[in-house]
């Protein structure tokens, strides 16, 4: 009779909960995915997909760089300049003319410092090339008299290069060859430019509008981690150009002290890099020797290799750690391969802001679960002594 068919038995502590019959190829397929390896495979299968989905983002980032990219550059300007805007709002400024006065010092400051790049290129460019030109014939008299097999014709190859390089028609047709570039960049400064105003302007309440679908705890954590970001973009952008500026002015002391053309564009150049960590100082060193060696000679392209080493030592030493204090509070190897990333995928721009980006995450992370309580996988382990060794020594 199938309606008194016999109930199985039921098992101690299972009385409010019924018994479920599992089928035994249901049972089998359990038990296939329980076991060491099924258990390798699902994570595995599990970071297959995380790995697709990285993948995903990332190639669609990259093929929407006019717009990703200044959008970030707006972030971190944004976060730069915001300690100016709310100082002229708490001054009685209304905040649309705070922040477009803030806009306005910037795009000053940046068209000021393009300008005197521009004029001193332009008036030092045909001596620098002049001497140039006289430095690589000295070098091939030096190579000359090396014991190794270089023929006039393979010299004479070079020198013509390096004339056609040096020559302004060969700078012109250049130009006129990236012109879709120079479109690309007029756009993305335009859409810096206004996604920068905005930022300044509203910043805070944009954030609040992405937040709308959390409560509680995860919209405090998401509070959290806009306001560590904003402070440590800020501060690493901020410390960054001071320690920028001082070693651009003693470096382009010490090249004016010298004797090295093209100081301005130099010393600039010298600023720019020091955005860029590790490899920055050191591009910057090597172009400014290979400058002095073709322009003054050997002897002060040490000289300046000697000022660069330096400033650098000195800046790394007593200024930076005071100016940026634990603002970028990340391992030198975390920053080699956060600049190598952001070089591959969006070249010098992207090694620009791999590391303020990479430390933002860092800091997100560091407030995950509180002010200073960092996300569980984040936190330092406690070393327990092993049994019979004292954990004093």
């Amino acid at each position: 009779m199938g309606l008194f068919k016999r109930q199985p038995e039921r098992t101690r502590g299972t009385l409010d909960r019924p018994v479920v019959e599992v089928p035994p190829a249901t049972s089998a397929v359990s038990a296939l995915w329980s076991d060491r390896v099924g258990k390798v495979g699902t994570r595995s299968l599990q970071v297959l997909a995380i790995v697709a989905l990285i993948a995903t983002a990332v190639f669609a980032l990259t093929r929407l760089t006019l717009i990703v990219i200044p959008v970030l550059l707006a972030l971190v300007l944004a976060a730069a300049l915001s300690p100016l805007v709310g100082l002229l709002r708490r001054k009685g400024l209304p905040s649309v003319l705070a922040t477009f006065i803030s806009l306005l010092l910037l795009v000053a400051v940046l068209a000021g410092i393009v300008w005197l790049v521009a004029a001193a290129v332009v008036r030092q460019w045909p001596d620098l090339r002049d001497r140039a030109l006289e430095g690589f014939d000295r070098l091939q008299a030096y190579i000359e008299g090396l014991p190794f097999d270089i023929t006039e014709e393979q010299l004479a190859s070079v020198r013509e290069s390096l004339v056609g390089l040096l020559q302004s028609d060969a700078v012109g047709s250049g130009a006129l060859a990236g012109a879709t570039q120079a479109v690309d960049f007029i756009a993305g400064f335009f859409i810096l430019v206004v996604v920068l105003f905005f930022f300044l302007k509203d910043g805070r309440q944009i954030w609040e509008f992405l937040l709308r679908p959390f409560e509680g705890a995860r919209y405090e954590r998401g509070r959290r981690i806009g306001d560590a970001t904003i402070r440590t973009l800020g501060g690493y952008v901020r410390g960054t150009a001071i320690v920028a500026a001082v070693d651009a002015i003693f470096i382009g002391i010490g090249l004016a002290i010298v004797g090295v053309p093209l100081v301005i564009p130099l010393a600039v150049l010298v600023f720019l890099l020091a955005f860029i960590p590790l490899v920055g100082a050191a591009v910057a060193g090597t172009l400014a020797a290979l400058v002095a060696l073709v322009a003054v000679g050997p002897v002060e392209a040490l000289i300046v290799v000697a000022i660069v080493v330096v400033v650098n030592q000195l800046e790394g030493d007593f200024l930076q750690p005071v100016v940026m204090g634990r603002t970028l509070r990340l391992h030198p190897l975390v920053i080699l391969i956060a600049l190598t990333a952001g070089t591959v995928l969006a070249g010098l721009t992207g090694a620009v802001l791999a590391v303020p980006i990479a430390a933002s995450i860092w800091r997100a992370i560091q407030v995950w679960d509180g002010p200073e309580l960092p996300a569980k996988f984040a936190r330092q382990k406690e070393r327990v002594p092993a049994p019979g060794l004292s954990s004093t020594r």
